[in-house]
């Protein structure tokens, strides 16, 4: 099954090309996230329900109804073709028949409420296949629609995004100002997007804060690598996979063969943070693992019917793997996790993953743009659907309370006698960094002011005891390092893996 990759701030979804349509419609296995999960990054998600009619008079109109239609082979068309004449003809204002047209497109799969079921016009389209390229400009987050919320699935490796402090499950609120409540995932995917070098604020709700948090990221280049290797003590590799693009098995397939050649004895696949990407890339991936022959997923219609993907190869990866998952795990992440849990028997660290087990259909129309909906549901090998729950790990571990501080703005000045929730996470991100701010209560009091000034001290910044600018931005890189210093979950997968080599000598 051939699917399509996302990137960059997108949706999530996973779909299967096919020809034999005149509109060329492919067959979308599960998100991308939205996972077609792009996203963008694979997936648009729209959920929101528009409805706009307000009749007036009673004039009738001479219906351009098509002569099939009248005669009665689609006559639920009639309202349609009906509403159209109406607004064409006597609208106060000239109309435009495409927005018209593309309007009602709009509206009927909003009317689905399905938050993986959207419309793209051209313009929209085309910024789609953009982001699902080597590279695209933007902060770097794949996002989804959450009732009536864009809700982040994860942000990229590497991205502004996650250097900015974006997290899993954040609400994004508004961009430069503009409210995105009921928009849908696409709108946002373009209000976000941007030039690199450019500046947008958004507007971030994160569980756990009292209140909206303000995050200004600079746009980037944000180039769309999905492997990443390295060796750890004792001969263990850690193979990370960012999402699932058109080349990522192949990646995956060099990273082990390098990390062979480096004397490997085990493996931690990483998947945490991985939105998902194209279905075909995790089917090729959890066959590495998976015995041939054995399921890795099934696909379940409206009607039951179901088909079942199984593995193909000449040989599994034989040394001792564990992979970790996380809250930003969905879609194809999931699918693979699940495989290789179910079908090969490896274990699964970290925390509960997203939750995306639905398959989307998109159609694309010949004048560039398309549509996609939720045409199935997948199920992992045991038959399990995880949607909307997720996959629990057979390891629970959590990352340390300070990976979950919220993001402080460089622009604001923090400074003696000031208060708030700023100045809570501030005393905690000095705490973590080793200082001593005093009372962690909220307020900037002068064993605050001295904790800032030998941090300013310690990293060659301009002392003030005022935190701010290059003050705020090194101390929240200096907690990313100890975060990554610091992953108990990384931690508990080598102490797994370390106890199977041991079993296994």
């Amino acid at each position: 099954m051939k699917v399509q990759p996302e990137s960059g701030e997108h949706a999530l979804e996973e779909e299967n090309k096919q020809t034999d349509s005149p509109e060329k419609t492919r067959y979308v296995k599960m998100r991308r996230f939205p996972f077609i999960m792009g996203i963008f990054l694979l997936v648009f998600l729209t959920a929101g329900i528009t409805t706009i009619a307000l009749t007036f008079g009673t004039d009738k109109v001479e219906s351009s109804l098509p002569s099939q239609m009248s005669s009665g082979e689609h006559p639920e068309f009639a309202k349609l073709y009906s509403t159209y004449d109406t607004l064409k003809n006597k609208f106060y204002q000239d109309v435009n028949e495409t927005d018209l047209v593309n309007g009602a497109i709009d509206g009927m799969i909003k009317a689905l409420d399905d938050p993986y079921s959207t419309y793209m016009n051209q313009e929209e389209a085309k910024s789609f296949q953009e982001s699902i390229s080597s590279s695209f400009e933007g902060i770097g987050a794949e996002i989804q629609q959450a009732n009536s919320f864009i809700k982040v699935v994860s942000p990229i490796k590497g991205s502004p995004a996650e250097k900015a402090g974006i997290k899993p499950n954040d609400l994004i609120l508004s961009v430069n100002g503009a409210s995105l409540e009921g928009v849908n995932s696409t709108e946002a995917v373009m209000k976000i997007r941007g030039k690199k070098g450019t500046k947008v604020d958004l507007e971030i709700s994160r569980e756990g804060s009292e209140k909206p948090i303000e995050i200004t990221i600079t746009r980037d280049t944000i180039p769309v690598e999905t492997v990443y290797a390295e060796m750890l003590d004792n001969h263990i590799a850690k193979i990370q996979v960012t999402s699932f693009s058109t080349d990522t098995a192949n990646e995956l397939k060099q990273a082990i063969t390098e990390m062979d050649k480096q004397g490997m004895k085990g493996m931690i696949l990483d998947l945490r943070g991985n939105p998902g990407g194209l279905l075909d890339q995790a089917e090729e991936i959890a066959s590495i693992f998976v015995p041939n022959g054995k399921p890795i997923l099934q696909v379940e219609n409206r009607t039951g019917e179901k088909q079942v993907a199984n593995a193909r190869n000449n040989g599994v990866f034989e040394k001792p793997v564990v992979v970790l998952i996380d809250g930003g795990s969905a879609s194809a992440s999931e699918i693979v996790a699940a495989a290789v849990r179910e079908s090969a028997g490896i274990k699964l660290i970290g925390e509960k993953s997203f939750g995306k087990g639905t398959v989307q259909t998109a159609t694309d129309f010949k004048d560039g743009s398309n549509f996609k909906f939720t045409a199935a549901k997948w199920l992992t090998p045991n038959g399990n659907w995880i949607h909307s729950k997720g996959i629990e790990p057979d390891v629970l571990v959590k990352l340390p309370d300070y990976a979950s501080l919220t993001y402080i703005s460089p622009e604001k000045e923090l400074k003696v006698s000031e208060s708030g929730v700023e100045v809570k996470t501030a005393e905690k991100m000095l705490e973590a960094a080793g200082y001593k701010p005093g009372k962690i209560d909220g307020f900037y009091d002068a064993e605050t002011e001295k904790a800032v000034s030998q941090f300013q001290k310690d990293h060659s910044i301009k002392v003030t005891g005022i935190l701010t600018g290059e003050s705020t931005t090194k101390l929240m890189q200096v907690l990313r390092e100890k975060i990554l210093a610091n992953d108990t979950q990384l931690k508990k997968a080598s102490e797994v893996l370390e106890s199977q080599l041991n079993t296994s000598k």
